[in-house]
């Protein structure tokens, strides 16, 4: 039960439930705040004043993506583990070794770091998209309301394969990524 709990939640479930979580609150907000923005000429002012708005609006954002969501993964892998121990020891009543014996053994490099891999993918889908239905935004506030929603359509829709895709691709890579991560760790 540990094991698959362990390894349901770093390879499919952390990833892909955070990025989730992340697209309906954080790119979302982008999206409204940058079609906003649109919508109302303020990146037109900035940019008559010589400034890149993608340098300044744009940049910061795909940083902040990219370096959050696998630490939001592996917070969310955390807990989910932690959960599944307290509900399989306290409520059904396992043996907490019964729990935690196989993961040594059986938790590997790989299974880490491809929930890794997989959340660096969904935190770079969530900020583009996000970014360009923000900055593609007309139609006043009802174009942003739009353009919002669309969005968080687009990047669920975007992760879900984007989700098959990198699974079927890291499982057909296994040997040769393991033996790097061994050799690297």
């Amino acid at each position: 039960t540990g094991l698959m709990v362990t390894k349901a939640m770093m390879v499919e479930l952390g990833p892909v439930l955070t990025a989730f979580m992340v697209t309906g609150r954080v790119g979302a907000a982008m999206c409204a705040e940058l079609g906003t923005m649109r919508v109302t000429e303020q990146i037109d002012a900035i940019r008559s004043m010589a400034v890149n708005p993608l340098r300044h609006l744009i940049a910061p954002r795909f940083i902040a993506g990219i370096a959050m969501l696998p630490l939001l993964t592996v917070f969310s892998c955390i807990m989910g583990i932690i959960g599944g121990y307290i509900v399989a020891v306290y409520y059904y009543k396992m043996p907490s070794t019964s729990f935690l014996d196989p993961l040594p053994v059986n938790i590997t490099n790989y299974d880490f770091f491809s929930g890794l891999i997989k959340s660096f993918v969904f935190g770079f889908i969530i900020i583009t998209i996000s970014c360009y239905r923000g900055l593609a935004t007309s139609g006043g506030a009802a174009g942003v309301g739009r353009a919002t929603t669309n969005s968080v359509v687009i990047c669920y829709t975007v992760i879900l394969i984007g989700n098959f895709f990198l699974t079927i691709v890291m499982n057909n890579s296994y040997s040769y990524i393991d033996d790097l991560l061994n050799r690297v760790f």
